[in-house]
């Protein structure tokens, strides 16, 4: 499937990012400046339209093969996994000393969506080789980050996350995998976990299992979770591999999409031989793997970006080619002249740049925090993650029915490849929380905890930037329509969202509906940013800026609307709820 990486976009929104999030002040990057990130956008560029777009179609009409016990990827899945790996991609934004170039996430950003764009199936370890590094540099013993960060981050190992089990999907305290203490200090691992993301395959050697179990006299639920790190292989001292760790694959799912991507179901300790070591402190297990999830919650939101990228090229590129119907002179014409048509093309072109610009704006602000320890800059990734994991890829299946609307019957078959989009797409809005949860962590963990402190800072500055463009007589209409917006949300805030009398039952039944508004609101925001930017920038290219604006006003008329349609229905929490009769 062709895919050519939006360089022009991806370049102006990392020097924004960079720029406003005050990064070229930070000691710690200096000379992680936008023309580095520039030079490794463009190597990035020419891997994944040249060696990872091609497989993308491979890997869909492959998949992954079981056999007795092992896991066999698509054709051309090792070479490209060889290559990738020696480029030194997996470690990007990972430290030096492990092997890893050390790049900062505002730089790893738009990487990592010319990486999903091109195959997604492919790189789904990437991200989780970054958050997994990241909770053994934060919790693992200095012993467990010797032996097993450096074959991690170089790649010569992978990483896997083995979280759910068959009787525990999203709540985690009802897990029952057991970790037996031993007399060494390390545990026997016993039990199955399902939905393991490249759990086994045939890229490495080894594959690294963090494990979610409990100790023998743990407490109940969540708080008796504790976390281990459990390889297919034992790792000795000296890092070198032993013996086979009894860490089985006993299937792999046959799903609706991701084909390339192996899902796999995974028994430890069959012949009560399977190893693990602690990481972290007993009954901290959640704490050390929220950091990964994070990781993968920011990762899914960057994968409904790059999804709805490669839809629009590949709607726009067919679009152009397919003659249709005739214009108002009834000369025949490409289907992109026709209007409804249009209006697909820049539903989606609106809204991937805008939640682009929002993703590395997060990214940012994540480099500045770690830097400077910031709690406001901290408090706003907090609350952005769920709106941007959440958002990003409820629009991202939209966009990708879109793109099948445009490609009309040929957009069903599956020869067009275009099918793959919709397919691929339908696990973001599920993996790594699904988009009620959240909908429920924004509502409850985010915006309630601090009385929507974080929140009527965001919307302060939401209003302040549209009120800069209330004289614009192409951007006022848009500005008022934000800034009456942010207003009801304020007000809901004080009658619904903050207050004792709604009750948890009808909040919870529209904190999607308020966290789709904000999403909404967010893309005018970020696309009123970008204009406010190129206020401040002597040099631009004025044709792709024009249309830059051109998109935005056509946001503000077509997509922000929908927010107040949103708020409405939070305005209503609980009606018809309770009274309906299942």
């Amino acid at each position: 499937m062709n895919y050519q990486a939006p360089y022009k976009d991806m370049q102006w929104l990392v020097a924004q990012a960079y720029q406003q999030q005050g990064l070229n002040n930070v000691d710690a990057l200096e000379g992680f400046d936008p023309e580095l990130a520039n030079a490794v956008m463009e190597e990035a560029a020419k891997f994944a339209s040249g060696v990872l777009a091609p497989l993308n179609g491979v890997g869909d009409t492959q998949g992954c093969r079981f056999q007795n016990g092992t896991v066999i990827t698509p054709d051309g899945w090792k070479d490209a996994y060889q290559q990738f790996a020696e480029s030194g991609w997996i470690g990007l934004a990972l430290p030096e000393e492990y092997g890893g170039q050390g790049l900062p996430k505002y730089i790893a950003q738009p990487v990592n969506e010319m990486w999903l764009s091109a195959n997604l199936a492919f790189v789904m370890f990437q991200a989780l080789a970054q958050g997994g590094s990241e909770i053994l540099q934060a919790f693992a013993s200095e012993s467990i980050q010797q032996r097993y960060l450096p074959k991690i981050v170089t790649g010569e190992w992978t990483i896997a996350m083995a979280l759910t089990e068959p009787n525990a999907g999203s709540d985690l305290g009802a897990l029952n995998t057991k970790a037996i203490p031993q007399a060494d200090g390390t545990y026997k691992i016993k039990g199955q976990k399902i939905y393991i993301t490249y759990g086994e395959h045939d890229l490495t050697d080894n594959i690294a299992h963090l494990v979610l179990g409990r100790t023998p006299d743990a407490p109940a639920g969540s708080r008796g979770i504790s976390l281990f790190i459990v390889p297919k292989y034992q790792v000795a001292d000296d890092g070198s591999l032993g013996e086979f760790n009894d860490v089985r694959c006993t299937g792999i799912e046959h799903k609706l999409g991701l084909h390339g991507s192996p899902t796999c179901s995974i028994s430890y300790g069959d012949d009560d031989a399977c190893v693990g070591e602690l990481v972290g402190e007993l009954n901290q297990g959640l704490m050390a793997m929220f950091v990964l999830m994070n990781e993968a919650r920011l990762s899914c939101g960057l994968q409904g970006v790059a999804l709805g990228e490669l839809g629009f090229q590949r709607a726009v590129e067919y679009a152009k080619e397919r003659t249709q119907g005739s214009n108002e002179q009834g000369e025949r014409v490409a289907i992109i002249e026709h209007a409804d048509v249009k209006r697909m093309l820049l539903e989606m072109r609106s809204e991937t740049f805008a939640l682009r610009a929002l993703g590395y704006q997060i990214a940012a602000q994540i480099d500045a925090t770690e830097a400077s320890h910031d709690a406001l800059k901290k408090n706003r990734v907090a609350l952005l993650t769920p709106i941007f994991k959440a958002f990003a890829t409820e629009r991202a299946n939209v966009m990708a029915g879109q793109v099948v609307q445009v490609f009309g019957g040929m957009g069903f078959v599956e020869e067009t490849g275009v099918a793959q989009i919709l397919r691929d797409a339908r696990i973001t809005t599920i993996y790594e929380g699904t988009t009620g949860i959240q909908a429920r962590d924004l509502l409850f963990r985010k915006v309630r905890a601090d009385q929507g402190a974080a929140l009527t800072l965001l919307l302060d500055e939401m209003c302040d930037l549209a009120t800069t463009f209330a004289s614009d007589d192409a951007m006022s209409a848009m500005a008022k329509d934000t800034r009456q917006t942010v207003n009801t949300l304020r007000s809901l805030l004080n009658s619904h969202l903050l207050s004792e009398e709604c009750d948890p039952t009808s909040l919870n039944a529209v904190s999607v509906p308020f966290l789709e508004a904000m999403g909404i609101l967010c893309c005018a925001w970020q696309l009123f940013n970008v204009l406010a930017y190129t206020k401040t920038q002597s040099h631009h290219d004025d044709a792709y800026m024009q249309n830059v604006k051109a998109l935005t006003a056509f946001y503000g008329a077509y997509r922000l609307p929908a927010a107040m349609a949103a708020l409405k229905t939070v305005e209503q929490a609980g009606a018809g709820l309770s009274q309906y009769e299942f």
